[in-house]
């Protein structure tokens, strides 16, 4: 009898389950939409024209141009298939990704960003042709939330203007992720419902203005302290990772919308904090009910999810044109007004699709989801940790005084330069900085915190002035004991762009010393306002009954559209100010690349005396700082 030979045991080898690629294309092409966008919506303003400068009319027919030439695609996907469409669309936007972080600004820069744009939304077309209603509303959510988070994590300074190795690496590494999504992703005949596709371009806009950080901390007070942020950040994080678990799930149904319009409403009247939270959750559970999967439209929705989201991105152009231009034109009616109404599209689909009764059986959370999203919150609050500095005194008479137009963070090149702008002032030592134009976060400006990165570069505190509306404004920056400070909304007279004088009192020495740091948008009415408040600095009072006190230095500074031979000079100058650097060279301030005249000023009055003075020539915006050396007498 033959003995069988023993068969050798073998482990089975453990094989992951393959990654929903669909899910994956969505999410990373999203993130790498948003990313464009970012550097497309700034280069528009800052490249192709100048804010309050270049017609609206013509800037918004260039930013058309390329949200319409997206539509080429209806026809281009008859001729060949939605796959080829989207495989197209996704290699151009990768193309145009990765030249956007090897461009030094200038032309190449917004012509990259606007082909980025109109690549990005013929990938969307394709995805709305051939991607399988399960994975739409998570996938579209998880890349806005997602880039999102990314984009808090950096210290709202994205990797496109960032320079070294490592921005490539994940530049390059989130590139490869995509493409290969975008190769293993089959086609499906069962495409999600258009309205989820047409509500992308409005949830676009609203995540881009409450959901990156700005509307969730209060930004007219001083410097928060370091718990305060890292916790508002990290229920930022939390909500936008409940929003990608509300997109899957679905389970608000048709109430998301009333929590959308409701938080996007109180958001928009001021209220800070709370309604940026339920604006972030109420987007994804609307994503979740306008997606849902219904007997009506199983094997409906076809080429109109294509059309559908070229046409919601249109509404996404038009609603970020209309709020921001109001800062530069009289509507008619308040800019407020707009987020509302491009809130009002997404919280229809999303109370229409909640209210069918869904065919497909409800979805759970993922697991562990809730332990993610916590970690994810808690890394990325210490991500963004940043203590206030401690005051600190000066024991001579003479202090140094920056005063800059920084135009939103963006150089002459159009390159974010809100680093190069804190490493030149350091090498100055100043000991109060005075910025004016500076953006807390706004969608038109890419989201940046210009202030907390300046800050963070100079290791200074900051006191942020809001002028033409929360987020956009005048700032100041020093370690000096501050005795008094506070903000003075200006008249308009006519002119749109709200403007507001900052009155501070800082302890230099044993004095004090008055401050007015504003951006005069109107001077002829504005001027003598300004110089009712530098009388009033001067004017130091002391308790009753302990004498007179004398007069209090006083430097009324910043962008003041005013040359020094204009009638609004002559007002500042009945108040007791004098023009100081004409006698230190009256150097021209703008514009930066050939400055031939001087509306940036540093005046001063009795008590005060102007050692040295300077405007050097750097390219960081399209006007020239002025350095001036000041002293006690």
């Amino acid at each position: 009898m033959t003995e069988t030979a023993r068969q050798p045991r073998t482990t089975p080898t453990r094989r992951f389950p393959a990654p929903p690629w669909p899910l994956v294309m969505l999410v990373t092409g999203v993130a790498l939409l948003f990313d464009v966008m970012r550097v497309f919506l700034p280069s528009l303003i800052t490249l192709y024209g100048r804010a309050g400068e270049t017609d609206p009319a013509s800037m918004g027919m260039y930013a058309a141009l390329w949200f319409v030439l997206p539509f080429a695609a209806v026809p281009a996907a008859r001729l060949t298939s939605p796959r080829i469409v989207r495989t197209a669309g996704a290699v151009a936007l990768v193309v145009a990704r990765l030249g956007l972080q090897a461009a030094d600004g200038g032309a190449p820069q917004l012509l990259l960003a606007s082909a980025g744009v109109t690549a990005g939304l013929v990938f969307l077309y394709g995805c709305a042709r051939t991607v399988a209603d399960t994975w739409v509303p998570a996938g579209l959510i998880g890349g806005l939330a997602g880039a999102s988070i990314v984009h808090l994590a950096l210290d709202r300074v994205d990797l496109v203007w960032r320079l070294g190795p490592l921005p490539w690496f994940a530049a390059v590494a989130l590139c490869v992720a995509f493409l290969r999504s975008v190769r293993l992703s089959p086609a499906s005949p069962i495409p999600a419902p258009a309205a989820v596709w047409f509500a992308f371009g409005p949830m676009l806009m609203l995540a881009g203005m409450y959901c990156g950080g700005p509307a969730i901390l209060a930004q007219d007070t001083a410097q928060h302290s370091a718990p305060f942020t890292a916790l508002a950040v990290a229920l930022q994080v939390a909500a936008l990772c409940a929003a990608v678990v509300y997109a899957w799930t679905t389970s608000w149904g048709w109430t998301a919308g009333l929590f959308l319009i409701a938080g996007v409403a109180a958001a928009e009247t001021g209220v800070q904090g709370l309604p940026a939270l339920v604006t972030t959750v109420a987007l994804g559970a609307c994503a979740g009910a306008a997606g849902r999967h219904t007997a009506a439209t199983s094997g409906s929705a076809g080429g109109r999810g294509g059309v559908a989201v070229l046409g919601g991105m249109l509404v996404f152009l038009a609603g970020a044109f209309l709020y921001y231009a109001a800062f530069d034109a009289d509507l008619g009616f308040p800019n407020t007004l707009v987020p509302v109404a491009v809130a009002v599209p997404v919280a229809a689909v999303a109370v229409r699709g909640g209210r069918r009764r869904q065919t497909a059986p409800a979805r759970r959370a993922p697991r562990r989801w809730g332990s993610i999203a916590v970690s994810l919150a808690l890394l990325t609050g210490l991500l963004t940790w940043q203590s206030p500095p401690a005051t600190k005194t000066i024991t001579g008479n003479e202090f140094t005084l920056v005063a800059y137009n920084i135009r939103m963070g963006f150089g002459l090149g159009g390159r974010l330069d809100l680093d190069r702008v804190a490493a030149w002032a350091a090498t100055r030592r100043p000991d109060v900085v005075l910025l004016s134009e500076v953006d807390r976060g706004w969608l038109l400006n890419g989201g940046h915190d210009d202030l907390a990165r300046i800050a963070r570069g100079l290791g200074m505190r900051y006191y942020f002035a809001p002028a033409a509306d929360r987020l956009w404004g005048d700032a100041l920056l020093t370690n000096l004991p501050v005795a008094e400070i506070g903000s003075t909304r200006l008249g308009r007279h006519g002119y749109p762009t709200g403007a507001q004088a900052q009155s501070i009192v800082l302890n230099i020495g044993d004095h004090e010393v008055g401050i007015v740091n504003t951006h005069l948008q109107e001077p002829r009415g504005q001027a003598p306002e300004v110089a009712a408040i530098a009388r009033r600095l001067a004017a130091n009072t002391l308790p009753p009954g302990i004498g007179v006190a004398d007069p209090r230095p006083v430097i009324v500074a910043g962008d003041l559209n005013t040359t020094p031979s204009d009638p609004q000079m002559r007002v500042l100058e009945a108040a007791g100010l004098s023009d100081p650097l004409r006698a230190l060279g009256d150097p021209p301030t703008s514009p930066a690349d050939a400055p031939v005249r001087r509306i940036d000023h540093v005046l001063i009055s009795d008590g005060l005396t102007a050692v040295a003075a300077d405007a050097p020539r750097v390219p960081f915006s399209d006007h020239l700082p002025l350095v001036v050396r000041l002293r006690l007498d």
